[in-house]
């Protein structure tokens, strides 16, 4: 169901028959989706299916081969994950793309230092970084180190947290979450799946990337399948179930 928020309906990324190929390898044959302000979308698929390198592409980190990527009505290259973020698009990795040997508040403003001073005398603020990244850590973590903690001391589950922290803190107008709680216990969880919830009240579109059908059908408003490199399906969650997605996935059902 739609949420019912200002401007819910509006399609705000639209991707059309994005290819990209990997030496002989298609990993994508022309796919396309689209998110909705205000909604939680979920893209799911086998693994191979597309899924990772469809979302390399929105987030900077691939540049496709061909189709169209628009963002409100607008068509953009995201040739870079700068200029993927410039555009209002933060994404948390797989890999969560954290520096281990600076500090979780460094981490959080790497390329986007805070200065304080005049002219050409400025310095770092580190004091209102370290409140910044304090404060936006706080919102999610239930188990994470100070912020001037290194982050090659924390375990799997504080990494991710602090990922996600940085994503959601700095998302403009759409957090992209691949596998975002795969790392995470019961509780920061729940936590993380409270900030997805938030983010949706606030206006933003979220993509998540998941294999947990029941995450996808708690969280999400809409749900895309991919396979073979295409989008196969494409379903509102309130309109479908566990059984149904599995069968769109392997191709037992058509769409």
């Amino acid at each position: 169901m739609t949420t019912d928020i200002p401007g819910g309906n509006d399609i705000v990324l639209s991707a059309e028959n994005i290819t990209k190929s990997f030496g002989g390898v298609h990993a994508l044959r022309g796919a396309s989706m689209t998110m909705r302000r205000g909604e939680v979308t979920a893209l799911i698929g086998d693994n191979g299916a597309g899924k990772s390198t469809l979302v390399r592409c929105l987030s900077g980190i691939h540049r496709p081969d061909s189709g169209t990527i628009t963002l409100d009505g607008r068509d953009v290259h995201l040739d870079t994950p700068l200029a993927a973020r410039e555009h209002g698009i933060e994404t948390v990795q797989q890999n969560l793309a954290l520096v281990e040997d600076l500090t979780v508040w460094q981490n959080f403003f790497l390329g986007r230092e805070k200065t304080t001073g005049f002219g050409p005398f400025r310095f770092l603020d580190r004091k209102a970084m370290r409140a910044t990244a304090q404060e936006l850590v706080s919102d999610l973590a239930v188990n994470v180190p100070p912020v001037t903690s290194r982050v090659r001391r924390l375990s799997g589950g504080q990494r991710q947290a602090v990922s996600i922290a940085r994503a959601a803190g700095w998302g403009g107008s759409i957090v992209i979450m691949d596998e975002p709680t795969a790392a995470l216990g019961v509780q920061e969880t729940a936590r993380v799946e409270g900030i997805i919830r938030k983010l949706k009240e606030q206006g933003v579109a979220v993509l998540l990337i998941s294999h947990n059908f029941d995450q996808v059908l708690r969280l999400s408003d809409h749900v895309w399948v991919m396979r073979g490199g295409l989008a196969v399906a494409e379903r509102r969650a309130a309109e479908t179930d566990g059984d149904e997605l599995v069968a769109l996935i392997t191709g037992a059902k058509a769409a």
